[in-house]
């Protein structure tokens, strides 16, 4: 809608300056029309919409108002979020540390507990949250500082709570320790273990040089490692435990976190043969010494198969109680005895019976005897010399004992069972 027609005064008089300042062709207006003709157009623009003139008035005072003013564009503050929640004081330990930002981005996390240890963790593409790599331990307060490009640095705390019941394992062989080469490593847990994968995900063996070690259930309480063959002379086990937090039962959480170094010395393997009656010792290739021994009478046979060396006592007492037996011996000071089977096995010097039994004759009550002599201080006799030859984890192989072979858990004793059926025994 345009302006409505108005018409024009009459022509000025001659040096009037209105007429001065007209140009040629353009109608003259009084002030009187021009009031007029704006009071008459208000309507008008008030009521048009879109183009013409009236639209052409509405942009100019958009471009003026423009020109007048500055426009600022709306800044939000970066809010941060922590879970757990700043303040918790009983929080979860069975989820990793998350911290994200809105309206900001993440330049660093740090997670630090009050036990020394920190969380490490990773960003996500546009760094706007950032996770843990693991869970916090239980029984800790944590430090959170979060860092936002531009922001102030944002601080959180929080505590995780304490597990109700816990279990630990404890290993064989001793930290820091010398073995021999058919030592394996074996972890007894005190509690009943109901999630074996996630138990023996958290514990690694590893050796140098290099082999494949792997672990083998022995019920739920008991995980051994070992190779497929005995460990090279010189070879350095490390066994880690990262236990702490681990659910290895329904709401029963590991405690430990820590890693111990074993060491395996020289190679010697002792084959004992009970239809010849000797004991020949290899060391590193090289046969070391043979003896001649006694095994287990027809009534009591020995255990044949592979068995190692797990306790050592220069002298200790042997009840036949204690293996079943009744009251048929009781020996205050057998002499240099060393242990291959949890069941009471053991191979030890023999100062009671007559020197020519051994070589001759199995008499025992299932042990692998060996001449020796009362006191254990005789370093010329057998016994003491097989004794002194050894250490633990060495190899004690009986053959031809008319016994069947000894169970893998009797003792440190996986060695009787293939790879293959050793591997099956693991829960990963």
């Amino acid at each position: 809608m345009g302006v409505p027609e108005i018409a024009n005064r009459p022509e000025s008089a001659p040096g009037d300056p209105e007429r001065a300042r007209r140009r040629p062709g353009r109608p003259a207006w009084s002030r009187r029309g021009v009031l007029a003709a704006l009071g008459s157009a208000v309507p008008a623009l008030a009521l048009s919409g879109c183009g013409g003139p009236a639209g052409a008035a509405e942009g100019k005072d958009t471009e003026a108002t423009g020109a007048g003013t500055t426009a600022k564009a709306q800044v939000r503050t970066p809010t941060v979020t922590v879970s757990p929640a700043d303040g918790t004081r009983k929080a979860g330990f069975t989820a990793p540390v998350v911290v994200s930002v809105t309206d900001g981005t993440l330049s660093a996390v740090e997670v630090s507990g009050n036990d020394g240890s920190t969380l490490a963790g990773s960003f996500d593409e546009d760094r706007t949250r950032w996770t843990s790599a693991r869970n916090p331990y239980s029984g800790t307060k944590y430090t959170v500082t979060a860092k936002v490009t531009g922001a102030a640095e944002h601080t959180s705390t929080f505590v995780t709570k304490s597990p109700g019941e816990t279990f630990a394992g404890y290993f064989t062989p001793e930290a820091n320790s010398t073995s021999g080469v058919g030592m394996p490593v074996s972890i007894n847990f005190t509690r009943a273990v109901t999630d074996r994968a996630a138990v023996e995900k958290a514990v690694t063996v590893t050796a140098e040089p290099a082999v494949e070690v792997v672990g083998h259930w022995f019920g739920n309480t008991r995980l051994d490692f070992r190779p497929a063959e005995y460990w090279a002379a010189g070879t350095k086990i490390t066994l880690s435990l990262r236990l702490r937090d681990v659910e290895g039962g329904d709401g029963v959480y590991g405690v430990q976190s820590k890693d111990v170094v074993f060491h395996i010395g020289r190679r010697q393997v002792s084959t004992v043969d009970l239809a010849t009656k000797t004991m020949t010792v290899e060391r590193d290739g090289a046969t070391l010494a043979s003896y001649p021994v006694s095994g287990g009478a027809p009534a009591h046979t020995t255990w044949s198969g592979i068995m190692v060396i797990s306790e050592r006592f220069e002298e200790t007492r042997m009840e036949s109680s204690t293996v079943g037996l009744g009251d048929e011996y009781d020996i205050a000071d057998v002499p240099h005895a060393q242990r291959l089977t949890t069941s009471g096995t053991f191979i030890h010097g023999n100062y009671w019976a007559a020197p020519s039994v051994f070589g001759s004759s199995n008499t025992s009550h299932g042990c692998v005897g060996l001449h020796d002599t009362k006191g254990a201080n005789d370093g010329s006799v057998a016994g003491y010399r097989f004794y002194e030859s050894s250490m633990l984890g060495d190899v004690v192989v009986v053959r031809n004992s008319g016994e069947r072979t000894v169970e893998a858990s009797n003792g440190l004793n996986g060695w009787n069972l293939s790879w293959a059926d050793w591997k099956a025994g693991s829960a990963l």
